[in-house]
């Protein structure tokens, strides 16, 4: 991709959102950051894919991002856009709108894509939602990563996440105030990792089973990257959240390395 003409520039109310977001996790939570974002990458053109395990994901992220160097625009629910103050905060500062179980939900597509051409940060969120996998490891993803990746030409870095699962319930803002509470007493360690970029040679845009290919690809690169963040929890969550449903239909079972 031509990376000449990067036009785009985090606004400031971007920039200080980020800022309040690391003062948020850090009074709730102990933030491990590892991994790096290279520098020639941290102002785009670049594809963040990460897991989603709770509602407080895209704060512990924006939280994430800001030590790393990066204000990655996010692609999240129409929800947030249609409130009546965060939607015009969220427009402002440039994040993406997927109007999920739509017919416009494509144009979110094209939105991103023309957004990493534009020398973007993107952040995705694979799975397409929260995950439901019992043992909280990465559901079977969408396409949608894959096909952004393939339609910008931008590398793809994964991004890990484990304990923000602590401090939000999956039913907020059902349990909301008692999983805060909680979290000041015991401040959990939400620890964040950015992986090395998805190797996604030998597969073309187009062919029949790519986009499928490079989805697992890269589902897979963010299991790796998950391991080491939850090394005594290999099966199942320590922390168990009774609000949270399981759902076995989209698990994704992790491809042998290539070779």
């Amino acid at each position: 991709m031509d990376t000449a003409h990067t036009t785009w520039q985090p606004p400031a109310i971007w920039r200080t959102a980020q800022l309040l977001a690391r003062g948020v996790v850090a009074a709730l939570a102990r933030l491990e950051v590892s991994g790096e974002v290279p520098e020639a990458l941290r102002r785009g053109p670049l594809v963040l894919a990460a897991n989603h395990i709770s509602p407080f994901d895209p704060v512990v992220l924006t939280a994430a991002c800001r030590a790393r160097g990066v204000a990655p625009r996010i692609m999240a629910t129409g929800g947030l856009f249609r409130a009546p103050v965060i939607g015009a905060l969220m427009r402002r500062a440039g994040h993406i709108r997927v109007d999920r179980g739509t017919a416009a939900v494509g144009h979110a597509l094209d939105d991103a894509a023309a957004a990493v051409a534009a020398g973007s940060v993107v952040l995705v969120y694979p799975e397409g939602r929260i995950g439901l996998d019992p043992g909280m490891w990465p559901e079977r993803g969408k396409t949608g990563a894959a096909r952004l990746a393939f339609a910008c030409g931008a590398p793809v870095i994964p991004v890990a996440q484990w304990g923000s699962h602590e401090v939000v319930p999956y039913r907020a803002p059902k349990g909301l105030l008692r999983g805060i509470a909680r979290a000041l007493v015991r401040r959990p360690v939400i620890r964040v990792h950015f992986g090395e970029p998805v190797d996604l040679t030998g597969l073309v845009s187009g062919t029949p089973g790519a986009a499928r290919q490079a989805t697992d690809r890269i589902i897979d690169a963010i299991t790796d990257a998950l391991v080491p963040l939850r090394p005594d929890e290999p099966e199942r969550p320590r922390h168990v959240d009774p609000g949270r449903p399981a759902d076995t239909s989209r698990s994704h079972r992790r491809r042998p390395p290539r070779r």
